[in-house]
């Protein structure tokens, strides 16, 4: 019988391991077997990190959070946890390699996916030209030429922030009417740095080694052209990962982990969720590992308390 389960292996992963074992309560971590470390696996720089004032890779900062966590007693277990019974006092998880676990509390870190375009070489450009965060990598495209795909308020609100750096911002988008708030509407399309391209997607990606470049598609005609670009930012929403638990835990209208308040506080008693799984607004790793220090605490008291 474990005190406490954490299931995803990101920043809030790991800071919630990181907080229950320095609390003596011997975390086991259950990283999954392919996507160990989450988004920030695939992540080139990391400049905002707090205490890393010349940046680091983001695998070299998952890395450096999983020991941290394993020097204080955290057990962490690469496999995938595939199915749970979260209802009873005892919880239930079994993995992918057979085994079976109970625990007192169990932390949901699973995190949330950024939809793809879904095309060839997109992973491979991927911090190469090609991102799903502004906030994260607008920096590195000063005064240089780029472009937003998407039709939603995160797509306009990431073209006017980026507008803060680059030259010239293009938003592409599929339709020749948005799903964006009004407000954010009129705001990009009276920022002069801001063109849109309509009835458009993006049909390919170009450049060896980095990204030089997108051929586009009308989605009225079929045509297409060629647009030079420096950098390409996909804002087309993310799917938080809540398969495993979606029949079990309460979710919000946008099928995010719902929590109580500023807490970790599942509708379960003794389950507690942490991270892009109950974020869909800031999505960075400082807000993820704040929440995982938040389910630590929360699991902690609830343990005391019972």
């Amino acid at each position: 019988m474990r005190e406490v389960i954490i299931i995803g292996s990101g920043p809030a992963g790991y800071t919630a391991a990181i907080y229950t074992a320095r609390a003596g309560l011997k975390p086991l971590l259950i990283a999954s077997s392919v996507e160990a470390g989450g988004e920030l696996m695939k992540t080139t720089e990391v400049e905002n990190f707090p205490g890393f004032p010349e940046g680091l890779q983001g695998p070299e900062l998952m890395a450096n959070l999983q020991a941290q966590a394993e020097r204080f007693g955290t057990e962490v277990l690469l496999d995938d946890v595939i199915e749970v019974d979260l209802t009873g006092d005892i919880k239930i998880l079994k993995t992918g390699g057979g085994e079976t676990f109970e625990a007192k509390t169990v932390i949901l870190s699973t995190g949330a996916a950024y939809r793809e375009l879904g095309l060839p070489r997109e992973k491979e450009l991927s911090g190469h030209g090609v991102s799903w965060c502004a906030t994260c990598d607008g920096f590195f495209f000063r005064e240089r030429t780029i472009a937003v795909v998407g039709g939603g308020d995160s797509a306009m609100e990431e073209a006017i922030f980026l507008t803060r750096f680059a030259a010239r911002v293009y938003l592409i988008h599929r339709r020749d009417s948005f799903k964006a708030s009004k407000i954010m509407v009129e705001r990009a399309l009276n920022n002069p740095k801001i063109e849109v391209i309509y009835n458009s997607e993006v049909a390919e990606l170009h450049g060896e080694g980095k990204l030089t470049g997108v051929t586009l598609r009308d989605t009225v005609n079929g045509s297409t052209n060629n647009l030079d670009l420096d950098g390409l930012f996909i804002a087309i929403g993310n799917d938080p990962r809540v398969w495993l638990v979606e029949n079990q835990v309460e979710l919000t209208p946008e099928k995010f982990i719902k929590v109580d308040g500023r807490s970790s506080r599942t509708n379960l008693p003794g389950v507690f969720a942490a991270g892009d799984v109950i974020d869909p607004t800031y999505r960075q790793a400082i807000t993820a590992a704040g929440s995982g220090c938040v389910a630590a605490l929360d699991a902690e008291h609830y343990l005391q308390s019972h």
